[in-house]
């Protein structure tokens, strides 16, 4: 029993003692080749590892690895005792970063690993000079007032617009677009789209990111920034109907800031002309497409803004048709118009227009005179009709128009019109008919004019109206019945209104 416990003892004694040799032996690296240094021949490279004790080459060539530029390369092995040497499948290339790694789990024949992994750097660029990022802008924890800031990096040497784009990246994304100046050592970042208010972005730079030599930066960068906190709501500080002539003139809203209506009463803008447009001014530059999605007009044309899209303090609206005489419109202006930094305004503006602007009447018909006696130089006896004219007696007799037989005579047609207008004269020959219900009469038009009347007088009452005279040819029959003089629908100015109604003055015979 002695025995057997004093051979286990001697067991336990020599296993402690291979033990603690193991511990305090070392297996490591003890030369290599390249160096780490610059390289002009990469052809000439011969890469290699000398150990400190036999190696288990399996191990080793497992846990081996050549990268260049961060790509694995491919290659065979070749031993010569504690020897190991790396032959790649392809010649190593210029302007590259290699390093020769092998880890920690590499170990000797006695199944001891290396204290530590070996890592070996060279490099066959010309230019040892790495890229450095000089300046960033915005600044680390910059807050910027305006969402549509640009992002500008610096480097110490120029660099493409290929490698910003797979190296710089911003967190939460932003999508947008790289220039370069200063001869590609100033990249400049203009986003697409505003940074979003109240939001932090992160700028980051890959080490990966190179110059134009192929050089790559040394390490990560990162930055931080935000947009600043803009609270000043913008409102709209008036509006106004823009002239013509270039003048300005104010419209009064129905519902103003403290969002009380005239329901009563309601606040009306007059005199509205057919070529007059919308101006809005408001407090602050304002989002162009939110000032369309917000504008509205009831019971009249559509609007066209005029200005460019963008923000800007001062809009002007265009109407796609002329509003309609006499008609009467109201033009909405809702809340949530936006400025850059997202405030949106609160109030609505409601503006009632009444279309009734003195130059944009259109013209119209307001009666007729006929002369019962054409050819009495002392007495025409001329009667007047007004429109308003319901189934009148006209007195035709046949002492002076006698039946079957073409009398010389006139018309004189008496028109309504804008003020300083004249009625265009061929739109009345192109208008102007007589229509009997059984061939009462039937009247030739042969000439128009608008002066040196047969009948110097105005109608009374009607001195205001523009007179218009046709001469032509009146033939009388026996017949009884309807006549209707008529003014088609079309009727022009020489200001270019036009009315869309037609005229008839019905007579009896």
């Amino acid at each position: 029993m002695k025995l057997v416990l004093y051979f286990l003892f001697l067991i336990s004694l020599i296993e402690f003692t291979s033990c603690d040799i193991l511990r305090f032996s070392q297996f490591e690296i003890v030369s290599w080749t390249p160096a780490e240094a610059y390289h002009s021949e990469p052809e000439n490279i011969f890469i290699s590892l000398t150990f400190s004790d036999n190696p288990h080459k399996a191990s080793v060539e497992r846990n081996f690895s050549l990268t260049g530029d961060g790509n694995r390369i491919r290659g065979k092995f070749l031993w010569e005792g504690k020897k190991i040497s790396f032959l790649p499948f392809l010649p190593l290339e210029k302007n590259t970063d290699y390093i020769i790694s092998l880890t920690s789990d590499a170990r000797n024949t006695e199944g001891l690993s290396l204290d530590e992994a070996f890592n070996c750097k060279f490099t066959t660029r010309a230019d040892s000079e790495r890229p450095v990022l000089v300046s960033c802008y915005p600044s680390m924890y910059a807050k910027l007032d305006n969402q549509r800031s640009e992002v500008r990096l610096e480097f110490s040497l120029p660099v493409s617009l290929k490698t910003l784009y797979e190296n710089v990246s911003f967190n939460p994304p932003a999508a947008g677009f790289w220039l370069l100046e200063d001869s590609g050592r100033t990249a400049v970042f203009t986003p697409a789209e505003p940074w979003t208010q109240n939001k932090y972005y992160e700028i980051k730079i890959n080490s990966s990111l190179t110059d134009n030599n192929g050089m790559n930066v040394r390490n990560d960068f990162t930055s931080n920034f935000s947009i600043g906190t803009d609270q000043e709501i913008p409102y709209l500080l008036y509006a106004q109907r823009l002239l013509k002539s270039g003048e300005l003139i104010d419209l009064f809203s129905d519902k103003g800031f403290s969002g009380i209506t005239h329901a009563e009463f309601p606040i009306e803008n007059h005199d509205w002309e057919k070529d007059d447009r919308l101006l809005l001014v408001f407090s602050k530059p304002v989002d162009s497409l939110s000032v369309k999605n917000y504008i509205s007009i009831e019971d009249g044309p559509g609007l066209v803004m005029e200005n460019s899209n963008g923000f800007k303090n001062e809009f002007v609206f265009k109407f796609d048709n002329k509003p309609v005489y006499g008609s009467r419109f109201t033009i909405r202006i809702k809340p949530g118009i936006k400025d850059s930094a997202e405030n949106e305004t609160k109030d609505e503006y409601i503006y009632k227009i009444f279309a009734n602007g003195k130059y944009s009447k259109p013209p119209e018909l307001a009666g007729i005179r006929i002369p019962m006696s054409p050819n009495n130089e002392s007495n025409f006896n001329a009667i007047f009709f007004p429109l308003d004219t319901v189934f009148g007696i006209i007195p035709i007799s046949d002492e002076h128009y006698p039946s079957g037989e073409s009398v010389k005579t006139w018309i004189e047609l008496y028109f309504y019109a804008a003020e300083g207008a004249s009625v265009d004269l061929f739109s009345v020959m192109e208008l102007f008919r007589t229509d009997t219900s059984n061939n009462v009469i039937t009247f030739s038009p042969r000439q128009i004019k608008i002066d040196n009347f047969k009948i110097t007088e105005h109608e009374n009452g009607f001195e205001d109206c523009i007179r218009v005279e046709i001469i032509g040819n009146l033939t009388n029959s026996t017949n009884y019945g309807l006549i209707n003089f008529q003014i088609a629908n079309g009727l022009k100015d020489n200001l270019g209104n036009k009315n869309e109604n037609s005229f008839t003055i019905s007579l009896v015979k």
